[in-house]
């Protein structure tokens, strides 16, 4: 029912006295159980809303553009919990969620590192996470939006499917610093189909997980502003074939993995956020870039768990990996979840950090402050370092040895191939977990002959990516 909200068929964007494509504003129905088609350009004019029961969904080749605005006057388009997206792009025709700005026929008309010219794309879903109450406000939806709640405990429930999209240009700012992420998964269960979306050149995250169980794979995360994957609350899903590329000055954490919230049940909450990765190709800002003391591969901390394998990590300006070590040991901390078999880096590369040549210098632990000057300089146990570093050999991972990318560049020059090349040792012998989900390949990192980012991403038709 398209009455359901207001759909203005002739929306002049550029007020050239011609339409270019319809505007759409949610007045609190939802966007009705209806489909957008591919030969209409869909506006979001600020948060628009699948609401339980309905169905959006969006024909191949579609493009929807946000409309700029702040705060309140952000454009995002949220699926709600019990409602679903049908979102099924192609490699030939993919699903565009762009700026308003944004002629997606032109590679120049938006300068590179433009970010937060409209919101993103939230999905809520009524899986489990280990906050307390089990139903929160998701991050970037006023908490007055009763419609932006997400938890529960059906780890299967199903918010639909999301195939071919590329986000681009998101993040916009909607209050004390607060912006909206490229994708936001709030509680998403493991009936939710998620394979090849990108996320290009957001303001904040590329993807976001607030608990659930939903599984990705073929995952892109190109030039944002904050970390590439971040999870918290609880994320138990599984993903295969995760890429990120930072800019040379912007970026964060590639993941950034956080376990409980403080404020929502502590971080010793259950279930914990032990997700399993294969398959990941992490490539910072450049091994001299400085772009900060952020500038690392993985973060765990807030008691998190995480278990990557068969993956390349590689051109970081600082550290490998950061794990939290807290004085206070009855604390729960990251640390004893690598005690208790939470954390497993199997098979991995790491090649090219600027934060030194060996394995012990670019692990990172949590500091305290031993002498209270009100600055945190001292580790709790030097020793965890070599611990882990002594588990990272026995394990199959490899630091110094080059995995042979063919080519990385941060600019639309056509540079960019992350696919080892021929020769190179991570085209062989991967070490993978077990699991019906997980594709077997013989291969480490996101690919192998072939580079699945090409025709519909942001990178190949901007001109980053080399033919």
């Amino acid at each position: 029912n398209q009455n359901a909200t207001v759909y203005q068929t002739d929306y002049d964007f550029d007020n050239d006295g011609t339409p270019d494509g319809t505007r759409v504003q949610d007045l609190g129905e939802g966007t009705g159980t209806v489909t957008w088609t591919s030969d209409t350009v869909y506006y979001l004019d600020g948060f628009v809303f699948v609401n339980s029961g309905q169905t959006l969904t969006i024909e191949a080749g579609t493009v929807v553009k946000g409309l700029p605005g702040e705060a309140e006057d952000a454009s995002a388009l949220i699926v709600a919990r019990g409602g679903q997206i049908q979102a099924n792009g192609s490699a030939t025709d993919p699903i565009i969620f762009t700026a308003a700005t944004d002629d997606v026929t032109s590679a120049t008309d938006i300068p590179a590192g433009t970010t937060g010219l409209w919101g993103g794309i939230i999905v809520l879903g009524r899986a489990g996470t280990n906050t307390t109450p089990s139903e929160v406000a998701i991050e970037g939806i006023p908490t007055t939006e009763p419609r932006g709640l997400y938890g529960g405990s059906n780890d299967a429930d199903n918010s639909g499917t999301l195939r071919y999209i590329s986000i681009r240009y998101g993040g916009s700012d909607i209050g004390a610093g607060n912006e909206i992420n490229g994708l936001t998964l709030g509680a998403v269960g493991s009936g939710t189909t998620i394979d090849y979306v990108e996320v290009f050149a957001n303001a904040d995250d590329g993807v976001e997980w607030f608990g659930g169980t939903v599984n990705t794979k073929h995952l892109a995360v190109a030039f944002v502003g904050d970390d590439s994957f971040d999870y918290d609350q609880g994320f138990r899903g599984n993903g295969q074939f995760w890429f990120t590329i930072q800019g040379a000055t912007t970026g964060n954490r590639a993941g950034e993995h956080d376990g409980g919230d403080g404020d929502l049940g502590g971080e010793d909450s259950m279930p914990y956020a032990i997700p399993v990765i294969a398959n990941a190709t992490y490539i910072g800002s450049g091994a001299t870039s400085g772009n900060g003391d952020n500038d690392q591969v993985l973060e765990l901390r807030d008691n998190a768990g995480a278990k990557y394998y068969a993956s390349i990590f590689t051109d970081f300006a600082e550290d490998a990996l950061r794990i939290e070590d807290l004085f206070d040991d009855a604390v729960q901390d990251s640390r004893k979840r690598f005690e208790a078999g939470d954390i497993a880096l199997v098979g991995n590369y790491w090649f090219g950090f600027g934060g030194g040549g060996d394995l012990l210098s670019v692990i990172d632990l949590t500091e305290y402050d031993s002498d209270e000057d009100g600055e945190a300089d001292t580790e709790v146990d030097p020793d965890f370092r070599t611990t882990l570093a002594i588990y990272l050999g026995d394990n199959g991972n490899v630091f110094g040895t080059d995995p042979m990318l063919t080519g990385i560049s941060r600019t639309a020059n056509g540079g960019l191939d992350p696919r080892p090349m021929a020769g190179s040792p991570a085209l062989t012998g991967a070490q993978l977990p077990s699991g019906s989900f997980f594709e077997s390949v013989s291969y480490s990192g996101a690919f192998g002959s072939t580079n699945w980012l090409q025709g519909w991403t942001a990178l190949s038709q901007l001109g980053y990516l080399s033919n």
